[in-house]
Protein backbone atom coordinates (compact mmCIF):
# COMPACT_ATOMS: atom_id res chain seq x y z
CA UNK A 1 0.00 0.00 0.00
CA UNK A 2 1.24 3.47 -0.86
CA UNK A 3 1.95 5.95 1.88
CA UNK A 4 -0.74 8.67 1.50
CA UNK A 5 1.66 11.36 2.75
CA UNK A 6 3.89 10.77 -0.27
CA UNK A 7 1.22 11.48 -2.89
CA UNK A 8 -0.62 14.50 -4.14
CA UNK A 9 -4.33 13.84 -4.71
CA UNK A 10 -7.00 15.83 -6.49
CA UNK A 11 -10.36 15.47 -8.18
CA UNK A 12 -10.86 12.00 -9.56
CA UNK A 13 -8.42 10.42 -7.09
CA UNK A 14 -5.72 10.21 -9.74
CA UNK A 15 -2.35 11.05 -8.28
CA UNK A 16 1.12 12.22 -9.02
CA UNK A 17 3.65 10.87 -6.55
CA UNK A 18 6.23 13.18 -5.09
CA UNK A 19 9.16 12.77 -2.76
CA UNK A 20 7.90 13.63 0.72
CA UNK A 21 10.92 15.65 1.83
CA UNK A 22 10.30 18.16 -0.97
CA UNK A 23 7.46 19.80 0.99
CA UNK A 24 9.83 21.71 3.28
CA UNK A 25 12.04 22.72 0.35
CA UNK A 26 9.00 23.93 -1.60
CA UNK A 27 7.84 25.97 1.39
CA UNK A 28 11.26 27.67 1.48
CA UNK A 29 11.20 28.35 -2.27
CA UNK A 30 7.76 29.99 -1.95
CA UNK A 31 9.37 32.53 0.36
CA UNK A 32 12.32 33.16 -1.97
CA UNK A 33 10.92 33.31 -5.48
CA UNK A 34 12.93 35.03 -8.18
CA UNK A 35 11.94 38.48 -9.41
CA UNK A 36 10.46 36.97 -12.58
CA UNK A 37 8.53 34.33 -10.64
CA UNK A 38 7.14 37.02 -8.32
CA UNK A 39 6.09 39.24 -11.24
CA UNK A 40 4.32 36.31 -12.89
CA UNK A 41 2.70 35.16 -9.64
CA UNK A 42 1.36 38.63 -8.83
CA UNK A 43 -0.64 38.63 -12.08
CA UNK A 44 -1.74 34.99 -12.10
CA UNK A 45 -2.80 35.04 -8.45
CA UNK A 46 -4.59 38.35 -8.63
CA UNK A 47 -6.71 37.42 -11.62
CA UNK A 48 -7.26 33.74 -10.72
CA UNK A 49 -6.07 33.53 -14.28
CA UNK A 50 -9.11 32.97 -16.53
CA UNK A 51 -10.87 31.21 -13.67
CA UNK A 52 -8.08 28.72 -13.08
CA UNK A 53 -6.17 28.46 -9.83
CA UNK A 54 -2.38 28.21 -9.98
CA UNK A 55 -0.22 27.27 -7.00
CA UNK A 56 3.44 28.12 -6.66
CA UNK A 57 6.45 25.94 -5.90
CA UNK A 58 4.58 22.63 -6.00
CA UNK A 59 6.24 19.23 -5.38
CA UNK A 60 5.47 16.83 -8.25
CA UNK A 61 7.41 13.60 -8.69
CA UNK A 62 10.98 14.40 -7.65
CA UNK A 63 10.71 18.02 -8.84
CA UNK A 64 9.47 21.27 -7.44
CA UNK A 65 7.67 23.02 -10.27
CA UNK A 66 7.35 26.80 -10.32
CA UNK A 67 3.60 26.99 -10.97
CA UNK A 68 0.97 24.29 -11.26
CA UNK A 69 -2.71 24.27 -12.20
CA UNK A 70 -4.41 20.95 -11.35
CA UNK A 71 -7.56 21.74 -13.37
CA UNK A 72 -5.53 22.23 -16.54
CA UNK A 73 -2.84 19.67 -15.61
CA UNK A 74 -0.40 22.43 -16.54
CA UNK A 75 3.06 23.30 -15.20
CA UNK A 76 4.71 26.63 -15.92
CA UNK A 77 8.46 26.85 -15.40
CA UNK A 78 10.30 30.16 -15.29
CA UNK A 79 14.00 29.43 -15.45
CA UNK A 80 17.35 31.13 -16.11
CA UNK A 81 17.98 33.40 -19.06
CA UNK A 82 18.08 30.38 -21.41
CA UNK A 83 16.78 26.87 -20.81
CA UNK A 84 19.78 25.08 -22.27
CA UNK A 85 21.78 26.00 -19.16
CA UNK A 86 20.13 22.95 -17.57
CA UNK A 87 18.86 21.19 -20.68
CA UNK A 88 19.26 17.64 -19.35
CA UNK A 89 17.33 18.51 -16.17
CA UNK A 90 14.65 20.37 -18.16
CA UNK A 91 14.29 17.42 -20.54
CA UNK A 92 14.06 14.88 -17.70
CA UNK A 93 11.54 16.98 -15.79
CA UNK A 94 9.44 17.55 -18.89
CA UNK A 95 9.36 13.91 -19.98
CA UNK A 96 8.68 12.63 -16.44
CA UNK A 97 5.79 15.03 -15.89
CA UNK A 98 4.40 14.45 -19.37
CA UNK A 99 4.30 10.71 -18.64
CA UNK A 100 1.65 11.61 -16.02
CA UNK A 101 -0.31 13.68 -18.53
CA UNK A 102 1.02 17.05 -17.37
CA UNK A 103 1.51 19.84 -19.91
CA UNK A 104 4.66 21.96 -19.54
CA UNK A 105 5.26 25.56 -20.63
CA UNK A 106 8.75 27.01 -20.26
CA UNK A 107 9.47 30.73 -20.01
CA UNK A 108 12.78 32.37 -19.20
CA UNK A 109 13.36 35.02 -16.54
CA UNK A 110 14.15 37.49 -19.34
CA UNK A 111 10.88 36.81 -21.15
CA UNK A 112 8.90 37.48 -17.98
CA UNK A 113 10.90 40.46 -16.77
CA UNK A 114 11.10 42.29 -20.11
CA UNK A 115 7.86 41.28 -21.82
CA UNK A 116 5.38 40.01 -19.26
CA UNK A 117 2.41 41.03 -21.40
CA UNK A 118 3.56 38.74 -24.25
CA UNK A 119 4.06 35.87 -21.80
CA UNK A 120 0.55 36.38 -20.43
CA UNK A 121 -0.92 36.63 -23.94
CA UNK A 122 0.83 33.38 -24.88
CA UNK A 123 -0.46 31.69 -21.73
CA UNK A 124 -4.00 32.95 -22.40
CA UNK A 125 -3.90 31.63 -25.97
CA UNK A 126 -2.56 28.28 -24.76
CA UNK A 127 -5.26 27.92 -22.08
CA UNK A 128 -8.02 28.77 -24.55
CA UNK A 129 -6.80 26.02 -26.91
CA UNK A 130 -6.68 23.31 -24.25
CA UNK A 131 -9.47 20.71 -24.32
CA UNK A 132 -11.94 21.08 -21.49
Amino acid sequence: MNNPSSFEYWGDASFIPYVGNLKDRARQLRKNMTRAETMFWNVVRRKQFHGFKFVKQKPLLSYIVDFYCAQLRLVIEIDGSVHHESKEYDNDRTSDLQSFGIRIILYTNDQVEYDLSSVLNHLTDTIQKLPR
